[in-house]
């Protein structure tokens, strides 16, 4: 079984999106896109300055957003008559299909906003489904615990724990993972799948190879294997992220992700016009 070591490490730039929200982006710039995986923000602050503005109406076109709260609340509402509030630990997994237009504003005008917004691809023949929403409360989150680690389970299983979405076409698994220092997380992926490691604090090391340090917000793209190991240098809060390529051609235009530039165009004037949401 072929152990999974580091392929490149990525330190996320500094951006800002919606009305001025600030944020650290990783994959959307380089590489620019992961397959399946289209876009990884962070988003987190304690000064409302830095989000308050949120995220205004906007429409996506043929992608998933998946976006995971640590701290803080947003409130969310859509073209399709949709709204609810999401708290700390909640999931919304959006499928925008053949397209949605939608806001995501702070619910809190002070204290601390950190999550994150994943976009995952859609292959051709679900580009133009019917939206759709998981939601996952934190309430049900379900979660695996022992002396040494603890894993909250978006989707994909650990051992007897298996989180929450299922059926979906990329097999994915989405773990939020908390290692002790000098402890050890172990996990059997499948190598069909790209995978990566977003460490949010602390410092780990990944696989038997040398590596540099691994410290605070940094993505850590993997090379494909199926027995992956990653060692808590100090106490560590990381998301590991897996999916199965779709190996479709990919043609971007803003909140719209087609096969073809066409596609975009046809994408541009149905929202121009007023045909969009379907």
């Amino acid at each position: 079984m072929k152990k999974i070591e580091i392929e490149k490490i990525v330190e996320p730039i500094s951006t800002s999106d919606g009305a001025g929200v600030k944020l650290k982006r990783s994959i959307g710039v380089e590489p620019n896109y992961y397959d399946p995986f289209l876009m990884l923000d962070e988003f987190g602050s304690e000064n409302k300055d830095d989000y308050i503005g949120g995220f205004p109406p906007h429409p996506h076109r043929g992608i998933e957003t998946v976006t995971y709260m640590l701290n803080g609340e947003f409130e969310h509402e859509d073209s399709t008559g949709g709204k609810g509030r999401m708290s700390s630990g909640d999931v919304q997994w959006m499928k925008t299909g053949s397209g949605i237009i939608h806001s995501e504003m702070p619910a809190m005008s002070q204290g601390k906003l950190h999550g994150f917004q994943l976009w995952i691809n859609m292959p051709a023949k679900l580009k133009m489904s019917k939206p759709k929403y998981i939601y996952i409360d934190s309430r049900q989150m379900k979660i695996y615990k022992d002396n040494e680690k603890k894993i909250k389970i978006i989707a994909g299983k650990f051992k007897n724990t298996e989180g929450p979405v299922k059926g979906h076409n990329i097999d994915p698994i989405y773990f939020d993972i908390e290692l002790k220092t000098n402890k050890e997380f172990n996990f059997e992926l499948p190598k069909t799948h790209n995978t990566f490691v977003y460490l949010i604090n602390g410092e780990i090391k990944i696989g038997d190879k040398s590596h540099e340090k691994v410290k605070g917000a940094t993505l850590i793209i993997l090379a494909n294997g199926e027995k992956l190991n990653i060692k808590g240098i100090t106490n560590s809060k990381f998301l590991l992220i897996s999916g199965k390529p779709i190996g479709e051609p990919i043609a971007r235009g803003g909140p719209f992700v087609m096969n073809t530039k066409e596609e975009i165009l046809k994408a541009v004037q149905d929202y121009q016009n007023g045909t969009f949401v379907k």
